[in-house]
């Protein structure tokens, strides 16, 4: 399929993004890359491939400009603020939610690393549109204040050979009080490297968001 290049208002900067629409699409899955990563993550585009074969439109942006991630290469100061990536990632779910080839259909996010931190905060603020969230490897426990806080159900996909952030991601489960799961993936690090590792992050992802985004388009 297709990706489209376009560029979405966030206040006073425009973000980069490939937008891919299927035929008929069951909702829009947004994805919130990690730090140092970008629309171009060869990772995140599978996993989109693997939802657009499955009815879903994806949306893959930058949080940062050119500019800020420049800025963020010489000061590492922004990749880690997901407050301030939270509200890039809020005004892309608000693009959708007015996109006419969408309007109306739910909306899922898929975060990585300090990106699933952003889009657990996301689901917070826009809890209204985002029907459900898949966090591959994330930071989750960068979203701790808010996490008792998330309605949409919550998948946390965690490499079995990833200690630290699965021992994070186990702890903050225990702050969810939403339909949520968090499943470990044998012998995989944290980027999902090994063979076969990403291609079950994938089907995880299809099968979360297809078992839930429906309840949420019933709901709209």
């Amino acid at each position: 399929m297709q990706a489209h290049d376009l560029r979405i208002d966030a206040g006073h900067a425009q973000l980069a993004a490939l937008w891919s629409v299927p035929q008929d699409a069951l909702g829009t899955i947004v994805f919130a890359h990690g730090s140092g990563s970008s629309r171009f993550s060869m990772r995140n585009q599978f996993v989109a491939r693997v939802l657009q074969q499955a009815g879903l439109a994806t949306l893959l942006l930058d949080l940062l400009t050119p500019e800020e991630e420049e800025y963020d290469r010489r000061t590492d100061m922004l990749r880690f603020d997901v407050g301030f990536l939270s509200s890039r990632l809020e005004a892309a779910i608000d693009w959708v939610a007015a996109s006419v080839e969408v309007k109306g259909k739910p909306v899922g996010l898929f975060g990585a690393s300090t990106g699933a931190a952003a889009a657990l905060i996301a689901a917070v603020h826009r809890a209204r549109d985002v029907g459900a969230v898949v966090s591959r490897g994330g930071r989750v426990d960068m979203a701790a204040p808010l996490l008792p806080q998330v309605n949409a159900p919550t998948l946390f996909i965690v490499g079995g050979n990833d200690p630290q952030v699965l021992e994070l991601n186990l702890a903050a489960a225990k702050d969810l009080v939403c339909t949520h799961d968090t499943i470990i993936v044998a012998g995989a690090s944290h980027l999902f490297e090994e063979p076969g590792t990403l291609e079950r992050v994938a089907e995880l992802a299809r099968s979360w968001f297809l078992k839930y985004l429906p309840a949420a388009k019933e709901a709209i």
